[in-house]
């Protein structure tokens, strides 16, 4: 792409729907493929050209769903201000009900079959063939599906469910409002976006008043925040008790086919490593002159980092450059991505904070990005633009009801650049700058390892408590923040009273047991970058083969696949190793100054 500018640094919405009449006859086909999927009712599995004639309506209805939900809240992402744009929102939200409310006993008829004879279909309907594996693995959960009646009461209250989500969304990303700090005596609005920048400033004064900015806000709001929590936990509990599973825990995890031992490990493993966290942390305060580190201390820097201001043109190179172990295929859909106006960068009022992808079967990726000009930024891109090509690599080699790779294997992705950049920027610099990319590094690491795993944490006690009848009160969920905070930062760092509120602002927290899946997936992108850094023959060939696996197989056998255990411990140590290495190599650098 050389020095050539962007030409759009918003999305590109009408190559989705080129208009809004397309955009109201997708919703209005899809009510009528709906009510003509209800006419099966009762005769899905009456022989095989009947079950093939209603997998393949049932694959058109979902993926028009897909687009036109994906299309919808992508405009509700973009500005959820704007009138029309929530309007879509709710459309959207609706069809999907309606699917789900209409759509329930189909699960249920087919799960009422004997599998074996059922598979005889397969046997005599080649036509069949591709959908065996979605079948085995919904034969899975015939144990957690009930009778018809009951699966359409879970559809009707699952249709309600979801609102605590929604509540929190709209009051941390529309209603949030953080006051003003002073930066060298000009009055500056504070938001979740900026944030990330003024808790890095070197003023102490800006740093704290930004953080007592953040939380006051969220400490206003406790009340509100806990029990929309607590709902969301309600839920989560009243449909893994009625489906049958033992805890939402073991409900989360049973897609993916996951162990709750991998779960627990990997906490047992990080809490045996926190020694790790805290030498770094020391090390990293003493390079920077600081006693008696605060909160928000944690995220200041090696001098300059701030001050190294790069263009969003600037970082496509950058990234590029860093990503030529992945081959020019892999770069040409990089670039792709962005010529085809795919990458909304800046921030702006209404636009959902942080950074994400999506995508369905039938559109481009987008990528969503608050870019502020500095590394971290950069990272962010690399790391978004990862879930964005694994989305193009599973979309072009997999039938659709195979494309859609599971969030255990999307963190594996998109960390992959995020490490390939950090190791570029680290071999592509002087001593002083090597200094301040370690630091970046490690910081990510502890961001992604320790951090996710310190809230997946919090999440298990929430839910345990719940589970025994301990009232998960304001001031319980908070001191039980706190108590981790604690732990996991030792004496690295002074645990002021506003970290207790640190959980209220985390998003993740509504989906259960989600966040883990970003620290399995740093391990096993540590490995790969290893692997694809050292050109190891064949591998790179293998990692490509890996992204575009879609969900053909159960997420562990697809990493078994590039030659990584990760229900062995020693691969989830593994990543302690190479932090432990990189604090050693940091310790190095700065003993010389």
């Amino acid at each position: 792409m050389g020095k050539k500018m962007v030409k759009n640094y918003t999305w590109d919405l009408s190559k989705v729907f080129k208009s809004n009449e397309e955009y109201q006859n997708s919703l209005e086909k899809t009510y009528n493929l709906i009510n003509e999927l209800k006419s099966y009712k009762g005769k899905i599995t009456k022989d095989s050209n009947s079950l093939y004639e209603f997998l393949v309506k049932s694959d058109e209805c979902s993926r028009l769903i897909e687009k036109i939900y994906v299309y919808s809240y992508l405009c509700y992402y973009d500005d959820g201000n704007n009138k029309l744009n929530k309007e879509k929102s709710l459309k959207a939200s609706n069809l999907y009900d309606y699917y789900n409310e209409n759509l329930a006993f189909v699960r249920s008829e087919i799960l009422s079959c004997d599998y074996d004879a059922l598979m005889k279909y397969f046997d005599v309907n080649e036509k069949l063939e591709k959908y065996r594996f979605s079948f085995e693995k919904m034969f899975r959960y015939k144990d957690y599906t009930l009778s018809e009646k009951e699966e359409n009461v879970i559809a009707l209250a699952e249709s309600s469910f979801g609102t605590s989500d929604e509540a929190y969304s709209a009051l941390n990303n529309l209603d949030i409002n953080l006051g003003y700090i002073k930066i060298n005596g000009k009055k500056q609005e504070l938001t979740n976006s900026n944030y990330s920048i003024f808790i890095k400033n070197p003023d102490r004064k800006v740093r704290k008043n930004a953080f007592n900015g953040l939380y006051n806000f969220y400490e206003k709001h406790i009340n509100t925040i806990s029990n929309l929590y607590v709902g969301s936990i309600k839920e989560h509990f009243f449909i893994s008790k009625v489906r049958g599973y033992k805890n939402p825990l073991n409900a989360s995890l049973y897609s993916d086919n996951i162990s709750e031992d991998l779960f627990k490990t990997l906490i047992e493993v990080t809490n045996n490593n926190l020694g790790s966290l805290e030498e770094y942390m020391k090390l990293k305060n003493k390079h920077m002159g600081l006693k008696n580190a605060h909160m928000y201390d944690v995220y200041l820097m090696p001098e300059n980092a701030l001050s190294e201001k790069i263009s969003f043109d600037e970082s496509i190179d950058i990234i590029c450059e860093a990503l030529k172990p992945l081959g020019e295929d892999y770069q040409k859909a990089f670039k792709d991505i962005i010529n085809k106006g795919c990458v909304d960068v800046y921030p702006k009022k209404g636009k959902r904070s942080g950074a994400y992808q999506w995508c369905s079967y039938d559109t481009l990726a987008y990528v969503s990005l608050n870019y502020v000009n500095d590394v971290s930024s950069v990272s962010t891109f690399a790391h978004e633009m990862g879930h964005a090509i694994h989305s193009y690599y599973s979309n072009k080699k997999q039938d659709y009801i195979y494309a859609s790779y599971p969030i255990f294997l999307a963190e594996i992705a998109s960390t992959v650049n995020e490490i390939l950049l950090s190791e570029y920027l680290i071999n592509n610099a002087s001593d002083d700058e090597k200094i301040i990319y370690i630091c970046e590094f490690l910081e990510k690491a502890r961001a992604t390892i320790y951090r996710q795993v310190m809230f997946s944490e919090f999440e298990s006690i929430c839910y345990d408590k719940y589970d025994n009848n301990i009232p998960l009160t304001k001031d319980e969920l908070c001191n039980t923040y706190y108590e981790l905070n604690k732990k996991y930062f030792g004496k690295s760092a002074i645990s002021d009273e506003e970290i207790k509120y640190e959980w209220a602002r985390i998003p993740h927290f509504y989906t259960p047991f989600y966040v883990y899946k970003y620290a399995t997936g740093f391990t096993c992108a540590l490995i790969i970058a290893s692997k694809l850094l050292k050109r190891e023959k064949g591998f790179k060939e293998k990692y490509i083969e890996f992204l575009s696996s879609g969900c053909s197989d159960y997420p562990l056998e697809i990493i078994k696949k590039l030659g990584i255990d990760l229900e062995n411990i020693n691969t989830l140590q593994s990543a302690f190793d190479y932090f432990n290495e990189k604090t050693n190599e940091f310790k190095k650098l700065i003993e010389r100054k």
